[in-house]
């Protein structure tokens, strides 16, 4: 069967959006847009796997919504929605609970990274994580997803789902009108761009990350020029000068970052990069940095302020977008309760 090519993919709205998730992702949902058919989730309903406060999940959920926007996302050509207005992802979570096993669940090590020692103190919620995200995917049968390297796994999970899925209820599934037994596609990655992992400003090893209490490990997309500018003097370096070729950053964590961010930023590569600056020390390329960083960035992060300050405007594109969705969602439900042996319309 050939799929609709439709591409799905989500941002948590978990505060604090930063620089890795600008590069690492929405840089790339703009790109894939004159591509595909386009769904960018805000995936409001992941966050809640760990503790929120309830007025900022409203304001992130925004905020999230506004940088798809700010950045060059189409809500109008695309669908940009909210998870938690869309039921279907849920209960098609459900679904795939009962679809999934145990033992595939056990061998996710984002859930052992983020539960820590504390393992029995976890939600449920985030134990489960990867079925809502099967069911994120899958509720609109997306081919693409662009994921960062960290979600290769739950996307090798999803594909398992809709495989045992595929198997397991073939039969109905011909019944059901699909004559070749697919009703789910093996949806694929879409891993673009030289920056798909942005690491710590503080730790060249380290992911750049919401959670690190450091406001210095990262560039924050509503971050001012001042305060861009500041982060970057002072974001980690060595006493060695910029090499000339790539090789020459290995071993340099914090450098092979800096060149990779200047890179992306730039729509370039490290070892165009290298070749102007290679040579010469951190301070000159810091500054040349800064300026292509708040050129970049500047006019994201105050269409963002903009756009949020604007609520109705925010609310009303993601109630379009969820209307949008579900409708897709809603005759995904409709095949799969049927399928599954449920009664009803």
């Amino acid at each position: 069967m050939a799929f609709k090519e439709l591409v799905f993919s989500g941002v948590q709205p978990t505060g604090n959006l930063h620089l890795g998730n600008y590069l690492g992702a929405i840089v790339n949902f703009v790109k894939l847009q004159s591509r595909y058919e386009c769904i960018y989730c805000v995936v409001d309903m992941h966050a809640i796997t760990v503790w929120q406060e309830p007025a900022e999940l409203r304001k992130s959920i925004r905020e999230v919504a506004a940088a798809f926007i700010a950045a060059g996302i189409d809500p109008k050509a695309h669908i940009v929605f909210n998870q938690s207005q869309v039921p279907e992802h849920a209960e098609l979570a459900w679904v795939f609970n009962c679809v999934a096993r145990l033992g595939w669940m056990n061998r996710m090590t984002q859930f052992k990274e983020k539960a820590g020692k504390d393992r029995e103190n976890a939600s449920l919620g985030l134990y489960a994580y990867p079925s809502l995200m099967a069911a994120d995917i899958l509720v609109y049968r997306a081919t693409h997803v662009p994921i960062g390297e960290d979600q290769k796994q739950h996307l090798e999970l999803t594909r398992d789902i809709a495989q045992k899925f595929n198997n397991d209820f073939k039969a109905q599934i011909e019944t059901a009108g699909f004559a070749d037994g697919l009703f789910f596609p093996m949806a694929e990655p879409v891993i673009t761009g030289p920056a798909t992992r942005v690491m710590s400003l503080r730790d060249g090893t380290k992911k750049m990350s919401k959670s690190d209490p450091s406001d210095y490990s990262r560039i924050n997309l509503a971050d001012d020029a001042d305060t861009i500018a500041q982060k970057i003097k002072k974001a980690k370096t060595d006493p060695e000068p910029l090499p000339s070729e790539e090789k020459g950053l290995e071993g340099r964590p914090e450098a092979d970052n800096l060149v990779g961010i200047y890179a992306a930023l730039a729509g370039s590569t490290p070892a165009q990069v290298l070749s102007e600056y290679g040579g010469g020390q951190f301070s000159t390329f810091k500054g040349a940095l800064i300026d292509l960083a708040v050129d970049k960035l500047g006019p994201v992060g105050a269409e963002m302020k903009r756009l949020t300050s604007d609520v109705t405007y925010i609310d009303g594109i993601l109630a379009d977008g969820s209307a949008r969705a579900r409708a897709l969602a809603s005759e995904t439900m409709r095949h799969v309760k049927q399928i599954v042996g449920f009664v009803g319309p």
